[in-house]
């Protein structure tokens, strides 16, 4: 039987293929039954699904690639699902709801959207204020951002004076790139 994904180098580490297969096994019985994205597999599941690192793994960027069309193919089917049964302007109203509660942080000062962490390093507050500040073109500009290019995004470390703490942020980055991917 052949791979789904391509295997990392023998020197390298790849994602452990059991957990990878059987997630993705998961993924496609829940998407044939039609209950992906209902009371099965959501697009949070897989945007936090996490995988062992081990020798002779599948190719981490190959699987990250199937799981960002994964995320998206559960949040076409939820929309047009909720389409089909409220409309679209009910779609559009509930993504303008969600969409609103990332306002507040968008509207504070630069180094000041995000608590520091309690200690140790957290992600640099320059690099995260610059893909916030994208986020505020976007919306209030028409911007150009993808949730895919806010789901890859990576921050420097920085000492805790210059840092912001990295569960607030990744969690915020979460909510964004629902609301992004839900009007893509």
């Amino acid at each position: 039987m052949s791979s789904p994904f391509p295997v990392a180098g023998r020197m390298s580490t790849g994602y452990h293929r059991e957990q990878v297969d059987e997630f993705f096994a998961r993924a496609r019985r829940e998407y044939e039954a039609g209950t992906i994205g209902e009371n099965g597999l959501t697009e949070a599941d897989v945007r936090s699904v996490a995988f062992d690192l081990v020798r002779g793994g599948y190719a981490t960027g190959s699987v990250d690639s199937a799981l960002d069309r994964l995320e998206a193919a559960i949040v076409q089917r939820r929309r047009d699902a909720f389409i089909a049964q409220h409309g679209q302007q009910a779609w559009m109203d509930r993504i303008a709801e969600l969409a609103t509660t990332l306002y507040p942080r968008l509207v504070r000062p630069r180094g000041e959207r995000f608590a520091p962490p309690e200690k140790g390093r957290g992600y640099d507050r320059d690099a995260v204020d610059d893909l916030m500040d994208r986020l505020v073109e976007y919306f209030d500009a028409n911007g150009d951002l993808t949730a895919a290019e806010i789901r890859t995004a990576t921050f420097p470390s920085a000492r805790r004076q210059r840092a912001y703490a990295e569960g607030v942020v990744d969690a915020y980055l979460d909510r964004a790139v629902e609301v992004l991917l839900a009007v893509e």
